[in-house]
């Protein structure tokens, strides 16, 4: 089903022009009057005032004028009317399709956020559940889309439980999914049915960007549709990148990406479960970028990291901090987090919520992230000591806060710098 462009006929009195102001008058009076529509000149001289089609009913033909009732078939947007939020303006089309039957409750159910792709608008999963939404068949997601100026509508569920983070969205109204987006320069492809996007990432992303990668190796674990991998590769100027996913539709996206930025050339995609992947002692940089914890791919980065000169670590996970009223400590030395690797940087609905209290460096880091880290550190030391029988020494090179998904629990990025022992 496409989005049609063919205006919906609104209901209008037509009268004579000297008859127009008074009847505009009464009209507004008794509340009928539609506003969202100008008033239009017909064939024959008269003057068509548009009124409510849900109070239809209630209309009356004053007998002092001559009026009779019409339907303007290319109804004109009054100014109030383009001055109207996309959200009012979809509850406003909505409240005359349905007329007599809107309520309060009906009103409850629409959406007043979305995510939009162009020509495509992603709504809430709880938006549109009453059935009487249902009855109305494809004239109401043409209505919506027309309201919010899109061709194509889909809907979001909650992500399936896969291990994939595969998304349970339904296409509404157009012929597929696919999307573009673009993020800081990089152009990103997706079909929005298969593949999750979080625009909440974005923070990190420019971070990412920013970082000194230049003749690098980095090893992506969690390359997803190239969220992190094509920022190493098009701004931080990583030679070389190893870009691991197992989710099929994710891959097909990451490898139209990696040609829509022209990076091809650049990069290894190895679909499958990276706890099997075969590389060794290739990278300089490994980024973990999967949470809730990337604690399974650890031992994989270990294994990927080269022996002799080690690398750096980024290590994604959602850590949960209890509320206080204590002040905030400084554990993290400001000379530690003042290193190149710890530069900072700084879209329509439901980005996880962004923390208000953004940690960046030289910025106080609370108890529960020292604490994460440091536990991070040992026991990454642990694994890279267990694979090459030799001690290796950890430092926190940085803690960055991405956002937090409740009012306890953040999505940190940890930077890890990872050396062997030189031998005394």
């Amino acid at each position: 089903m496409e989005a049609r462009d063919t205006p919906i006929p609104v209901p209008a009195l037509a009268t004579e022009p000297r008859f127009a102001q008074c009847l505009r008058k009464q009209l507004e009076e008794e509340q009928l009057l539609d506003r969202r529509y100008q008033l239009q000149k017909m064939p024959g001289g008269c003057v068509a005032l548009p009124v409510l089609e849900e109070k239809l009913s209630q209309l009356w033909l004053p007998q002092e004028m001559p009026c009779e009732l019409v339907w303007i078939q290319n109804p004109v947007p009054s100014r109030a009317a383009r001055r109207q939020t996309p959200a009012q303006k979809l509850r406003d089309e909505l409240r005359r399709l349905l007329g007599e039957s809107w309520s309060e409750e009906l009103e409850r159910d629409v959406p007043h956020a979305w995510q939009r792709h162009k020509d495509l608008v992603l709504l809430s999963e709880d938006s549109f559940k009453a059935a009487v939404w249902e009855k109305l068949g494809p004239v109401l997601w043409e209505t919506v889309a027309s309201a919010l100026g899109a061709q194509r509508l889909a809907r979001r569920g909650r992500v399936l439980p896969d291990g994939m983070r595969s998304p349970r969205v339904t296409l509404l109204l157009g012929q597929d999914g696919w999307v573009e987006h673009v993020d800081n320069g990089i152009r990103y492809t997706f079909d929005v049915t298969k593949c999750m996007f979080s625009p909440g990432n974005i923070t990190e992303k420019l971070r990412v960007a920013s970082l000194p990668c230049s003749g690098e190796v980095l090893v992506d674990l969690y390359a997803g549709i190239g969220y992190f991998t094509l920022p190493y590769l098009v701004h931080a100027a990583a030679a070389f990148a190893h870009a691991c996913e197992w989710n099929s539709h994710a891959v097909e996206a990451l490898r139209r990406n990696l040609v829509l930025n022209g990076v091809q050339d650049r990069c290894c995609v190895h679909h499958g479960d990276n706890r099997q992947l075969e590389l060794r002692d290739v990278a300089d940089r490994v980024n973990l970028g999967l949470i809730p914890s990337s604690e399974e791919g650890w031992p994989v980065a270990c294994r990927v990291l080269k022996k002799r000169t080690g690398g750096i670590l980024h290590i994604h996970h959602n850590v949960e901090t209890l509320p206080t009223t204590a002040p905030l400590q400084t554990p993290v030395l400001l000379a530690e987090q003042a290193s190149p690797e710890g530069k900072d940087c700084n879209g329509e609905a439901w980005h996880p919520m962004e923390d208000r209290e953004k940690e960046t460096q030289g910025a106080r880091i609370r108890p529960e992230w020292q604490r994460w880290a440091e536990a991070t550190a040992a026991r990454i030391g642990g694994l890279l000591a267990e694979l090459h029988g030799q001690p290796w020494h950890t430092s926190i090179l940085h803690i960055e806060a991405v956002k937090s998904y409740a009012p306890h629990v953040h999505h940190l990025v940890l930077d890890l710098e990872c050396r062997p022992t030189l031998p005394t």
